[in-house]
């Protein structure tokens, strides 16, 4: 088979797979059975992609790039462009392989999770869970292989459906509901900016091409980069993903790794040449992934809940991927992206595991849980000292790329920034450890034991790559286009003293007995701040004393100026057609005197002034 073959198999499949249990209930009832029908459907899938990575390497390395006519229409590219029709199709190259290869095994891996940890699920409701983890996977994987970005707003839109579908899977509960909607409202208001973007391009170009070259660039990626903010969560639009922690934790990890939360960053690597024309965009993206990334992490150190912490982490690493990028290097944000995804996603299985042996998301419900659950808490570690950024593990690699990146394009606030949210990054990660896995046993935690099998054999797989993966950056970055080598400099190094005292401190604040207690109660104010919401209150506040009265002022325009407009020559239509309905007696003596009248009238003009 060709690679292209290989691409259209892992992105039908999980659709195939959906609609089979869509369509045969008998069989999405049965809960298990479900289950594993998605879970082999994902095996192949991942398979499909492992298969388009390997082709990269061989007689295919090059862009295989195939579409086929989908809306023809004369005004589209006409002779500047050499078409005429809105294609559909597969874009295969390094940085679609590689992205198909990191979200099909993160997914592969959360299935099989998902096996042990909704076990416990009614069968029906465990059936729907794996129907929508298929049709996610669809999904995301057809955002990947897009040759244009109108396909890939089309899997885009699709992504964030079938993401309010997984948050909102406890739909009963109130909170998760809410958390689903905020999640959907959120991101599709950021998505305006994306199709507004769109709009723009094809306007000036005639295509939705990411290859093309337009004095209009500045604005599309600015309007890009709106929907970026929307789907990465960069501040402010980041206020629905620590939500969303309300959904299932396999969830979590499968939206918040690789998949959608990925996709924003994904659509700036796979639009890069476009935001290469726009410089003032990339400064924009670099203030504000640095500021993000800085943000997230103090509002992460003062969180009790794991997945929270973990959430808000995410909003930090999003931040280091936006950065890079718009420190110019799609090498090192497409990099992060990926030792990312895979040391994230090893955090959150790990944190559901420790989360299913004590029944509860707190970490003061933890607490020596090493003892009790060596595998995951192994797995746990090893996921945190590469969120820290410890050498020889695969967030170091990542990290020291982008910060180099950073430095090298002299951005000096982004690059300060980035350095403190290290400092916390392995701080927060550092407490975490300390307090969950060798803290004081809680009541919830004397009860807690090590999970089944299939719950602990995707963490083995993820801790391999979390340790393993950043060892081929060069390789990697080679077929995203952009080679590098790796070195040590000496902004690493300071990263890595940052890094290292952040794992110290915490320990002495958290791990030893009475440590760093001072510290804390000093630093009280600031966790009671980050813990407030303020952003939130800010989107409440403006929602109900901005948003609505301008709906509310747009409302009567359309209500009384338009519709009035309308409704006024509507009644006039019908006012003179009443009166003038007299004249319609319906008797022919009436209507041959006029016919006659009026010959004699033109007979008359002509007469005297057709001259």
């Amino acid at each position: 088979m060709r690679a292209i073959d290989w691409a259209l198999l892992s992105t039908f499949l999980p659709l195939a797979t959906a609609l089979l249990l869509v369509l045969v209930s008998p069989l999405r009832r049965t809960g298990l059975g479900a289950g594993l029908v998605s879970v082999v459907s994902a095996v192949a899938t991942f398979v499909g992609a492992v298969m388009v990575l390997a082709s990269r390497f061989g007689a295919e390395a090059g862009v295989v790039h195939r579409t086929i006519q989908w809306l023809p229409h004369s005004a589209l590219g006409g002779v500047a462009h050499g078409r005429g029709a809105i294609e559909l199709g597969v874009h295969v190259d390094g940085i679609s392989a590689t992205m198909l290869v990191v979200v099909t095994f993160v997914a592969l891996c959360v299935q099989v999770f998902s096996i042990g940890y909704m076990a416990e699920e009614p069968k029906a409701d465990f059936g729907r869970y794996f129907t929508w983890q298929s049709l996610f996977l669809f999904a995301m994987n057809s955002l990947v292989i897009a040759p244009n970005l109108l396909q890939l707003f089309l899997g885009w839109e699709l992504v964030g459906l079938v993401s309010y579908l997984l948050i909102g899977y406890w739909w009963k509960k109130p909170s998760a509901a809410r958390a689903a909607l905020k999640a959907f409202w959120i991101t599709k208001f950021a998505d305006m900016g994306l199709l507004a973007g769109l709009i723009v391009l094809f306007l000036a170009t005639g295509t939705f091409d990411w290859t093309v070259t337009t004095a209009a660039a500045g604005t599309v990626t600015l309007l890009l980069f709106v929907a970026v903010m929307g789907k990465s969560a960069q501040f402010p639009l980041h206020i629905w993903l620590p939500d969303a922690m309300e959904g299932p934790t396999p969830v979590s990890a499968l939206l918040h790794a690789a998949t959608m939360v990925a996709a924003g960053v994904f659509l700036v690597v796979r639009a890069f040449p476009l935001f290469e024309q726009a410089p003032n965009t990339l400064t924009v993206m670099a203030y504000v992934g640095s500021f993000t990334a800085l943000f997230a992490a103090v509002v992460a150190v003062v969180q009790t809940d794991i997945k929270k912490v973990l959430a808000y982490s995410t909003c930090s690493q999003l931040g280091y991927m936006v950065c890079a990028l718009g420190a110019g290097s799609q090498a090192a944000g497409f990099f992060h992206l990926t030792t990312h995804a895979f040391f994230k996603a090893l955090l959150f299985l790990a944190a559901g595991s420790l989360i299913h042996g004590v029944h509860s998301n707190e970490l003061s419900h933890m607490g020596g849980l090493l003892k009790k659950m060596k595998v995951t808490s192994g797995a746990f570690i090893i996921g945190s000292l590469a969120l820290a950024g410890v050498p020889g593990l695969a967030g170091f690699f990542s990290k020291d790329l982008i910060l180099e990146e950073v430095l090298h394009r002299g951005l000096w606030a982004p690059l300060g920034a980035l350095l403190v949210a290290a400092f916390l990054t392995a701080f927060y990660m550092g407490r975490v450890m300390w307090v969950a896995l060798l803290g004081e046993p809680s009541e919830h935690a004397k009860h807690a034991h090590e999970s089944g099998p299939s719950m602990l054999a995707p963490l083995i797989g993820l801790s391999v790559l979390a340790i393993g993966v950043g060892y081929f950056g060069g390789t990697l970055s080679g077929l995203y286009g952009e080679p590098v080598h790796f070195h040590l400099s000496a902004i690493g190094i300071v990263a890595t003293v940052l890094g290292l005292s952040g794992l110290g401190i915490s320990y002495w604040m958290f791990g030893a007995p009475q440590g760093g207690k001072a510290i804390l109660e000093a630093f009280a104010p600031v966790g009671r701040l980050a813990r407030s919401g303020a952003v939130n209150g800010f989107f409440a506040w403006s929602y109900r004393s901005v948003m609505t009265r301008v709906a509310a002022a747009i409302g009567w325009f359309d209500r009384y100026v338009i519709d009035g407009l309308i409704n006024g020559i509507a009644y006039g239509t019908l006012e003179a057609g009443s009166r003038l309905r007299v004249i319609q007696t319906g008797r022919v003596q009436d209507y041959v005197y006029v016919v006659v009248a009026a010959m004699l009238l033109i007979g008359l003009y002509g007469a005297f002034w057709g001259r």
